[in-house]
Parts: structure tokens; sequence; C-alpha cells
């Protein structure tokens, strides 16, 4: 008999033990909850101050940063028109350019396009009769990390879209 009661408390030690468990899980879960939002408040502003830095170092916060091989003032110019504009023909980027500069040579794009395509900074498509230049996906990828915004590595971004659909 002593040993059956002894199973019996065992048993009711056991249940205790696990209504405590579940009593800890429900008490413990909206704590779990405000530290993963601690956590991407930390992200975001880390991203914050990243973009801070930047504006620091540079004065501004513009591609710029990340683009080594737009060399001179032009295709920097053309590059920042890109992301500003999306997908553009020749003739739309130079316009841009005169109402941005003052003056643009057609000629003059056309050779920078060809060198920011060499580099790697700009692609350009044929599948009209006119070809049309856009950012490449690998300075798109870099950028948004620049901006601290990785969840978006790899796909064209909503903005850019946008433009290119105009």
């Amino acid at each position: 008999m002593a040993e059956e009661d002894l199973r019996n408390e065992i048993r009711d030690l056991k249940d205790q033990i696990a209504q405590l468990s579940e009593a800890l899980e429900r008490v413990t879960r909206p704590y779990q909850q405000v530290l993963g939002s601690m956590e991407e408040l930390q992200g975001v502003a880390k991203r914050y101050f990243r973009l801070l830095d930047l504006y620091q170092k540079y004065g501004e916060i513009s591609p710029d940063a990340i683009i080594p091989e737009a060399k001179d003032a032009i295709s920097r110019e053309i590059v920042k028109i890109l992301f500003d504009k999306g997908d553009r023909n020749i003739s739309q980027i130079a316009e841009q350019m005169r109402q941005r500069r003052g003056s643009a040579s057609r000629r003059i794009v056309r050779e920078r396009l060809e060198e920011l395509v060499e580099g790697g900074v700009v692609r350009v498509s044929s599948e009209s009769k006119t070809r049309r230049f856009s950012i490449s996906d690998e300075v798109l990828q870099k950028w948004s990390q620049v901006l601290g915004l990785q969840k978006y590595e790899g796909q064209r971004s909503t903005v850019q879209e946008k433009k290119e659909g105009e």
C-alpha cells in the first residue's frame, strides 16, 4: 500500500510539474515576443546609423559610394538617372542629362553607357528596336546591402519596377 501511495504522489508531482511548466511557458511567451521586437528595433537602429555614417562621409547618400566604375561626373550622373528613372534609352538619358546639367551629347552618353555596361554597372536590353539601359542586378543588390535592406537581396526594388512601368 505504501508503494502505491508513493506512485500516486509521484504521478501527482509529475502532473504539477507539467502544469507549472505550461504556466511558465505562457508567462514567458510575451517576454520572448518583446525580445524579438527589441532585436528588430536594434537592427533598424543599426541600419539608420549606417546611413548617417554614409551621409557624414560622403555628404549625401548616393550610389556613388558603391560604384567605383563610375569614375567621371557624367557616368555618375547617368547612374543617378537610371536609379531615379529606371529603364531608359539613350535619348531619354541624354534629355535627363540636359535637364540636370544644362548640356549633354548623345555620343558622350552612349560612350559612357558602354563603359558602364562593360564594368557591370549597367545592363542593356535589346528586346525592342531601341536598346534600353538599367542598373544591373549586382549593383542593385550592393545598394540594397548599403541601405541595410538585405532581405531584398536578389530582387529588383519595387521602386525600380514602378519607375520602369512609367
